[in-house]
């Protein structure tokens, strides 16, 4: 059957269809993006502004009308951490209701920790052993360690790469100050998170993510054109000098060089920041890079319950 997952995040709008069923691997047949960058547009009362409501029905009547188009069997449509935390996120969820007919279901962000830990599984296999997993959004970063399918920790921290441009960055480049109190921000967060992850322990850190991929190919991993299956990793000496080289160069600087997307230039910065740190934290001198990620874990998940009904 034809699965669609419409995945309505903090930065981007993506429809991912995939040919699949139960026990077999998902073959990706279409993918579109709308760039909307929702976690930037939220108000300084919490609110979605009207142009990205705005935006955000029209992303997804475009996507609706592909699905149909590519007669799509089943499209389950979710929201994550910019719709999940603005403060009018019913009113807004109502009206992409109403004039798109498509629902969208709002994922808790543990639960969008365990999806991604079951699409991280389900690559590396068993044989990985017991698994952390990183991943680094527009609204949070989610972090998930266990041995099964699903983690025995699964947890959300608000460092989202653009929330934390739009709230805790200021100037292009970011000033000095900006940065350092993002890192004793970003510190005092995932020490939080800490504690609980070290007590379940890991065999294999693993991160996913743009933001992640995006790091791994400025520190020297392959092109996103060498395919999927190509291994590839980062250092947190890599990192490290990543983030030296990128904190004083503006985003129009940074967007021309290859790897990194114009639209999310400007909050690579603080994924540098967030990612290092985490790793520090949690004593991780590399990570894998894994291609499958939060989209994956919910058409797996969606497959479970087909195969169960």
């Amino acid at each position: 059957m034809r699965l669609g997952v419409l995945d309505v995040g903090s930065n981007t709008v993506h429809l991912l269809l995939v040919d699949a069923h139960h026990g077999a691997h998902p073959w990706p047949a279409h993918s579109q993006k709308a760039e909307l960058r929702l976690a930037e547009r939220i108000s300084k009362d919490g609110q979605l502004s009207k142009a990205g409501a705005d935006s955000l029905v029209a992303a997804v009547a475009q996507a609706r009308d592909a699905a149909d188009r590519l007669a799509t069997d089943d499209l389950l449509a979710f929201a994550t951490s910019a719709v999940r935390d603005a403060k009018n996120s019913a009113r807004v969820l109502q009206r992409v209701r109403e004039e798109t007919g498509v629902d969208l279901q709002v994922l808790s962000g543990e639960a969008e920790a365990i999806m991604t830990f079951l699409a991280v599984r389900r690559w590396f296999g068993w044989s990985a052993g017991r698994l952390l997993i990183m991943d680094i959004g527009g609204g949070s970063l989610e972090l998930a360690a266990g041995i099964d399918e699903e983690p025995d920790v699964a947890l959300s921290v608000p460092l989202g790469v653009g929330r934390l441009t739009r709230e805790r960055l200021h100037g292009d480049p970011p000033t000095v100050t900006s940065v350092e109190a993002l890192c004793e921000y970003a510190e005092a967060e995932v020490g939080r998170a800490a504690t609980r992850l070290v007590a379940s322990g890991w065999d294999r850190p693993v991160a996913t993510s743009k933001t992640f991929r995006t790091l791994a190919r400025l520190a020297g991993a392959a092109p996103s054109s060498a395919g999927p299956r190509v291994p590839r990793r980062l250092t947190r000496v890599g990192l490290h000098q990543v983030l030296s080289f990128i904190r004083r160069m503006p985003s129009s600087a940074l967007a021309e060089i290859d790897g990194v997307s114009p639209g999310r230039a400007h909050q690579i910065l603080a994924g540098a920041v967030v990612a290092e740190v985490t790793m520090r934290t949690l004593g991780i001198d590399e990570v894998e890079i894994c291609p499958w990620a939060l989209r994956e874990g919910v058409i797996l998940r969606r497959l479970e319950v087909l195969e169960s009904s």
